[in-house]
């Protein structure tokens, strides 16, 4: 484990930090900048996590912090005997695997409805299937919660504080913090009620998964999450106080040239001009408005580097074009060097939620860190960032003329001005959007619930 870090207030007393995920972790950069900044600060840290297949239960990772994961299924939460609960986890895994190999499947995945002309004389019938699914989806969120937890406390080393990552990482956190008597933080990183699949949700499912939310927030000891955007939102809804705010912000790496990882891996000319999308390959990300955008961006290649629901249909249509590639996600400690690696990194994600409008994605930040020129959605959360630190050109995402049109404003200039925009980019995480300034503010939480220095 690296000695303790010599910056702060007051030198850190040795203290013990539990970190719950709903996630693998594999791609979760936060979590693993929190676990590994604590960690040098000479704390113990434990990250409590889900099974991944390929990913081992126990890892010492390098940065000085264990990951415990635990194998669960919904089924895991019922109040049933291990062999029925076995039964039915194998039926569910069929069914996904089913599911995932036909073309119906993988549109009922992505979101894709079937046309009302398919199903006529059927909108009574189609209204209670969405009722049935959203009970079913509102059942599998508290039994995968219960079950999670329930397998995590075999596991539980035990804490001084709990930190939950999102919204079902929060009641697990709260279960386990609950026998040492710990305070614990909700790392809220998204509006989840007005986000994905919880978004689509009839009403009065909505209803009852945002009076859990709201009960689960108002019990921990705090709630963070990552812009003022959001805290509002969070602050008016749950009637808490203000949530602080850590941005998810890497550290900018030194300058030291730019590297060509695209070009090597594709085998692309060195003049080429690449636009980088990565992230998650999921709907309203803007992934098909950049698409359509790409026939109005003559010689430019569009690489997709990621993971997610989309993936197969991004695939197919990357077979068709040699000017879209669609490359897996990387790990955090090398994402950096390959978004340098870009001439223009696109974000025109959707104003098709609230939590859309008022995001600000980490992949925004990552291009600042990496002096990259920006392409972003001309949207509440965003604009901000880009105007501020001129950084990048602002559009309607939802346009994919207008996509294009940013894009060239950023390429046909002279190679001297983007990299002056790029390098306007590093300056402002430098100063301001970097992890160093955001962990002093959660380290400032960690010490007031705890009542000791982190």
């Amino acid at each position: 484990m690296s000695a303790p870090a010599t910056t702060g207030p007051e030198r850190p007393v040795p203290q013990r930090l539990v970190i719950v995920a709903p996630t693998s972790v594999r791609w979760d950069s936060r979590t693993h900048r929190i676990a590994a900044s604590v960690a040098a600060r000479g704390h113990d840290v434990v990250v409590l996590a889900r099974a991944e297949t390929g990913l081992p239960l126990e890892e010492d990772h390098p940065a000085g912090y264990r990951i415990r994961r635990v194998e669960i299924a919904a089924a895991d939460g019922l109040p049933l005997p291990a062999t029925v609960r076995r039964a039915m986890a194998a039926a569910w895994a069929r069914r996904q695997r089913a599911a995932g190999g036909s073309l119906a499947g993988v549109r009922e995945a992505v979101g894709v409805e079937r046309p009302a002309a398919a199903l006529p004389g059927r909108a009574g019938l189609g209204a209670v299937r969405r009722a049935v699914g959203a009970g079913i989806r509102i059942a599998r969120i508290g039994l995968t919660v219960r079950a999670q937890a329930n397998a995590s406390r075999a596991v539980d080393p035990g804490g001084d504080l709990y930190h939950g990552m999102a919204y079902m990482g929060i009641p697990v956190a709260l279960a386990l913090a609950r026998r040492w008597g710990a305070p614990v933080v909700y790392d809220a990183r998204d509006i989840y009620l007005d986000a994905g699949n919880l978004a689509r949700l009839p009403g009065p499912a909505r209803r009852i998964v945002g009076a859990l939310e709201r009960r689960w927030a108002r019990r921990a000891s705090r709630v963070v999450t990552v812009n003022d955007g959001y805290a509002r939102v969070m602050a008016e809804r749950w009637s808490i106080p203000m949530p602080a705010v850590v941005m998810n912000c890497p550290d900018p790496p030194p300058a030291v040239g730019r590297p060509r990882r695209f070009h090597e891996a594709l085998d692309l000319e060195p003049e080429t001009p690449v636009v980088l999308y990565h992230g998650g390959f999921s709907p309203d990300r803007g992934i098909e408005q950049l698409i359509e955008a790409l026939p109005l961006l003559p010689g430019a290649h569009l690489v997709c580097m990621g993971y997610g629901r989309l993936e197969p249909l991004l695939r197919a249509r990357a077979a068709s074009d040699d000017r879209l590639h669609v490359l897996p996600a990387v790990p955090p400690d090398v994402l950096l060097d390959w978004v340098a690696s870009a001439d223009v990194v696109a974000i025109p994600i959707q104003p098709t939620t609230l939590n859309h409008r008022l995001t600000t994605p980490n992949k925004l930040f990552e291009a600042l860190a990496a002096g990259v020129p920006i392409v972003a959605a001309d949207l509440p959360g965003m604009a901000p960032i880009v105007r501020e630190t001129g950084a990048g050109v602002l559009c309607d995402p939802t346009d994919p003329a207008a996509i294009a049109a940013a894009i060239r404003a950023v390429l046909e200039l002279p190679e001297a001005e983007r990299r002056a925009i790029g390098e306007r980019g590093r300056r402002a995480a430098a100063a301001r959007y970097n992890w160093a300034a955001q962990m002093d503010v959660l380290l400032a939480e960690y010490g007031r619930l705890t009542g000791r220095p982190w």
